[in-house]
């Protein structure tokens, strides 16, 4: 099942996804976000909730939401992919691998959903893109084993980690880079985790106005999925709605010769199989 969240007449709602549409849920229960409904009991019977009822809206037009629009914590790894991290010193960050996942927080405010503009900050023209698959977290726990980290996983979505690099390198740490408003587009929405075996290596394609820039896979991850949230929870108690994004494979932007950053009027796309296409078009902060 696709669950998401969406404006309707101005409000905040969420719902899940029926062929071309989309079925209001805020309309249908009691749960004002689909972190709400992802918390509750209600959560396992979504089948049974979403079965019979017609679509609401058409998803063509919807004005998307990030997939949990004031995630409690969002979870952010680095480098957690191999060729990103050759790539990065290559172009002289000469950092090494580290033996434990390295991570910082996003706020929700710096979130944008599907189709949503992304905004380049007024401060920089380094606006770069980073494709990656995030993790939604169903179920609360803290120092979770890995082989119990699935139990704890609502389902999985898209995420575009855009770094603005100049703040990102003259601050020499990630967070300033990370967090200009409208800089981190999240969705279009959640595909629930009973519709993707654990196992799964998902292919990640990040396309700058149709031209690939990033090609991989979830396989290729330093740190997999099962140890993140391991790792995470170690520091955190993980509660329903928190977001894990796993980090960006090789072919950023700052890296190539020359450097190539995001401007206004470009489009962005990030497909990751069986979770479907991000897409935000680029435009300048006013």
């Amino acid at each position: 099942m696709k669950l998401l969240s969406f404006l309707r007449d101005g409000n905040e709602t969420w719902g899940a996804v029926v062929g071309d549409g989309v079925v209001d849920l805020g309309k249908y229960t009691s749960y004002a976000s689909l972190a709400d409904f992802i918390a509750s009991d209600d959560y396992a019977r979504r089948e049974e909730i979403v079965a019979g009822k017609q679509a609401d809206l058409p998803l063509e037009g919807l004005h998307f939401l990030p997939v949990i629009p004031r995630a409690e914590k969002i979870i952010c790894a680095v480098r957690n992919y191999m060729d990103h991290h050759q790539e990065a010193v290559a172009a002289g960050l000469n950092r090494e691998l580290s033996d434990f996942p390295p991570i910082f927080l996003r706020v929700w405010r710096s979130q944008i959903g599907h189709n949503q503009p992304i905004l380049r900050p007024r401060v920089s023209e380094t606006l770069d893109w980073e494709g990656e698959i995030a993790v939604i977290i169903g179920k609360p726990g803290r120092d979770i084993p890995e082989e119990q980290a699935f139990d704890h996983v609502a389902g999985y979505s898209i995420y575009n980690d855009a770094s603005v690099r100049e703040w990102q390198f003259h601050a020499k740490q990630i967070a300033s880079g990370k967090n200009f408003e409208a800089t981190g587009a999240f969705g279009p929405w959640m595909v629930t985790a009973d519709e993707i075996d654990p196992k799964r290596e998902l292919k990640l394609e990040t396309r700058l106005n149709g031209q690939v820039m990033q090609s991989s896979h979830s396989g290729m991850m330093i740190f997999p999925i099962a140890k993140l949230i391991n790792y995470a929870s170690t520091i955190f108690t993980l509660v329903p709605g928190d977001v894990i994004v796993t980090g960006t494979p090789g072919g950023v932007g700052f890296s190539r010769k020359p450097s190539h950053y995001m401007k206004p009027g470009d489009v962005c796309e990030i497909e990751v199989e069986a979770l479907g296409v991000l897409r935000n078009p680029i435009e300048d902060q006013k």
